[in-house]
């Protein structure tokens, strides 16, 4: 089995990556946040700054691009190919409400057509890999099966489905039933992504999909950072591990940002997923989340690792914010 890590906008960016492959080192390919198309001639944006290959040394990074310009995916794809990639992912999932606005992401599903004409342009690019990443629909799963027979024109790298729609958003159960006949109607390799929260989610996957031969895993190993290791190993996370992680993270953060602030904002996003593993937290949370200075939120996750459990299983994500 090959383990992908999704691309989660705003938090899986490169000192992310860098922080849990030092500590864990178990992800075949990294995903990256998506590239916007832009007219801009040098590699100083944010996205670019991202996939610059000192910034992501030994890490195999797959960069992602959201767009529904042909002429702008492969200039893109171009400006990455000096950098040294030789395979970029097209993103045909996010469910953001501002990117459907624009058919963008999982709002170009709904333009078959222009869909269509757009794949007919970009894989003429003979050296470059091109992977998909979907889901299954805009508004009904049943959009899937006229959206495969256009995927299927085209030699991709490999389909990977989430197999639920925009509107599902991250609601609902991933739809198991068209992922199934996804499997047997594909003339691509095909990845699945969604809800594989633990490593029984795992064990049931892959008992109903033993042919599958890859997963990605995203919101699961944010709540969960130790989750690959359960799945490959058997090995559950424990505090001094997590430990590890965390304060590798945070003093990375610290090394990138001027002002503690910045650096808040990005650990208190991370505790809205990490949060699930330690399921009698929610006191100690109102305290991270109420910290202004690093000093305070070590105090307050010192706390919340001195005196809490991580739960074994516990890592069940429900879609919310912080709860407290």
């Amino acid at each position: 089995m090959q383990y992908y890590f999704a691309p989660m906008h705003g938090i899986t960016e490169y000192t992310y990556r860098n922080s849990y492959d030092k500590i864990f080192h178990n992800i075949d390919k990294y995903f990256t946040p998506f590239i916007v198309p832009n007219k801009s001639r040098n590699y100083k944006t944010k996205d670019f700054i991202d996939v610059l290959p000192e910034n992501n040394k030994g890490v195999n990074i797959i960069p992602q691009i959201l767009t529904n310009d042909s002429d702008g995916f492969i200039a893109t794809s171009r400006k990455l190919q000096r950098l040294g990639y030789n395979e970029v992912n097209l993103n045909l999932g996010c469910p953001s409400k501002i990117v459907v606005s624009k058919y963008k992401g999982s709002g170009f599903l709904a333009k078959r057509e222009e869909l269509d004409r757009f794949l007919d342009e970009i894989y003429k690019i003979d050296d470059m890999k091109i992977s998909v990443k979907t889901r299954i629909g805009k508004d009904d799963p049943e959009e899937f099966y006229e959206l495969i027979k256009i995927f299927n024109k085209y030699p991709m790298e490999e389909l990977i489905i989430h197999p639920r729609t925009q509107k599902d958003f991250y609601g609902n159960k991933p739809n198991l039933e068209v992922f199934k006949d996804a499997l047997s109607l594909s003339t691509n390799p095909i990845c699945y992504n969604g809800d594989i929260f633990t490593g029984e989610d795992y064990n049931k996957f892959v008992q109903a999909f033993p042919k599958v031969k890859s997963v990605m895993l995203g919101r699961g190993i944010l709540a969960n950072p130790g989750l690959v290791n359960e799945i490959k190993n058997n090995i559950l996370i424990d505090k001094k591990l997590f430990k590890e992680f965390h304060d590798e993270l945070l003093n990375n953060y610290i090394k990138l940002c001027n002002e503690d602030m910045h650096v808040l904002i990005r650990m208190k996003e991370l505790w809205g997923y990490m949060r699930y593993i330690f399921p009698n937290s929610k006191e100690y949370l109102k305290e991270i989340k109420k910290s202004q200075k690093v000093s305070e939120y070590r105090e307050a996750v010192l706390c919340l690792l001195t005196e809490q459990e991580i739960v074994e299983g516990a890592g069940l994500f429900t879609q919310g914010n912080w709860g407290v």
